[in-house]
């Protein structure tokens, strides 16, 4: 098994203290999460209203870090371009809410971005399969999506390691991320399975030390896996 590139921490700020957001961001950026992860939510795909280009623009601004920005969002082809123009270096959207997907992919590409697709907990992961080999980024979903805190699914783990032997077997360079109730309780198993992007909320900015302590204690985790790839 040939070693893999270091797993990577993406706070997301949903749970971040927005009263406060760039004392945050910067708190998580100084503790070496090398992305920040943005979840925009519509209140239509997902049942919760979040953020928008504006609010991405803002934590642009407190920080240098890569923007990963998830689309949870209907139509997100409408707003690609502003979310490009805001600062988001990487757009996601979700398998379930693009019917022409192809052309949704090559319109990130050409705004500049790079291009993820995202798949919730019960989409079959075969779905990829005619789209992976043109991705940047696969988001599996280990939660169904709309709200932060909630409880990692176990068979989660199962689908992480299909992705992963996909991405593989096309020798696709593309990252692959895990989204939802990531913790340092299972962090080390995540990416035992293959994820080398790990996104959390309640577990960095949640840490009863601070959203520094938060990171830090995940990427411990994170490291204590053994199975690497490329």
């Amino acid at each position: 098994m040939r070693e893999r590139r270091p797993t990577l921490i993406a706070p997301s700020i949903l749970s971040a203290d927005f009263g406060a957001l760039a004392g945050d961001v910067r708190a998580v950026d100084e503790a070496g999460a090398e992305w920040i992860h943005i979840d925009v939510m519509d209140g239509h795909f997902v049942p919760n209203i979040t953020m928008g280009p504006a609010i991405t623009a803002a934590v642009g601004r407190a920080t240098d870090r890569l923007l990963d920005v998830h689309l949870m969002i209907e139509a997100p082809e409408r707003y690609l371009e502003a979310f490009a123009e805001a600062g988001a270096q990487v757009l996601t959207v979700h398998w379930e809410t693009c019917p022409h997907l192809h052309r949704t992919v090559q319109q990130i590409r050409e705004l500049g971005a790079r291009a993820g697709v995202a798949i919730n907990p019960a989409t079959p992961v075969h779905l990829l399969r005619d789209i992976v080999e043109e991705l940047d980024l696969v988001l599996v979903m280990s939660v169904n999506p709309g709200f932060g805190g909630q409880s990692f699914i176990g068979r989660s783990l199962d689908r992480i390691r299909e992705v992963r032997a996909m991405l593989d077997n096309v020798g696709s360079s593309a990252r692959l991320q895990v989204d939802g109730g990531v913790t340092p309780d299972n962090a080390a198993a995540v990416a035992a399975a293959g994820a080398d992007v790990l996104v959390a909320g309640s577990a960095v900015f949640g840490h009863p030390d601070g959203p520094a302590a938060g990171v830090r204690a995940l990427r411990a985790a994170a490291s204590q896996t053994a199975l690497r790839r490329v």
